[in-house]
């Protein structure tokens, strides 16, 4: 948790591409909250090993860059991930490290937001479902609201990589929202 009252939020990109669609989601959203988060964006998912348990152990014996990732996920106040659909369903590089999660608990009741967005008419519908079923799994904390499908993605986009479309930055600033909420102390 962060030691002052603005929340830090970790943003994970599905997509290995520095200037895909989905970074630039991220972005956008990084701007829209920008007076009220912290964003840190998570930019190791080609750092990971292939999951494998016997790595693993007992926490301090897994790899440094799983460590790491670890680590970042603990430090966050709330997590917001933006994927692609490749082949169906989520990539294999966010779904291996969602893996390493499995047996350390980072997404115990983490509060977060599923965005799912791509150039098809469906905004990526499979690998929206693929993840939210793997983070439910992972007893992540997401509450309604806090998920987005995005279609047609790059009509949504200018030249820069900046999202553009009015009605999506509205939706952006309605899951920020709710990702706020979810991080508020309860009473």
């Amino acid at each position: 948790m962060t030691e002052s009252n603005t929340k830090h939020i970790l943003a994970i990109s599905g997509s290995l591409r520095r200037k895909s669609s989905n970074a630039s989601v991220l972005q956008a959203a990084s701007q829209l909250g920008a007076e009220r988060f912290h964003f840190t964006f998570y930019n190791g998912l080609d750092t990971l090993p292939h999951f494998n348990p016997e790595l693993d152990g007992d926490g301090d014996e897994a790899p440094e860059p799983v460590r790491g990732w670890r680590a970042q996920l603990r430090a966050a106040d709330g997590v917001i991930i933006c994927t692609p659909e490749y082949a169906n369903g989520v990539p294999g590089s966010l779904k291996n490290a969602l893996d390493w999660i499995v047996s350390s608990g980072e997404f115990l009741d983490k509060p977060t937001a599923v965005i799912s967005a791509s150039p098809n008419p469906l905004g990526g519908d499979k690998a929206h479902a693929s993840l939210l079923l793997t983070l439910k799994m992972l007893t992540a904390s997401i509450a309604e609201g806090a998920t987005l499908k995005i279609p047609m993605v790059s009509k949504k986009l200018n030249a820069e990589g900046e999202v553009t479309d009015e009605a999506t930055l509205g939706a952006l600033k309605q899951v920020l929202h709710v990702l706020e909420r979810q991080m508020q102390p309860s009473s």
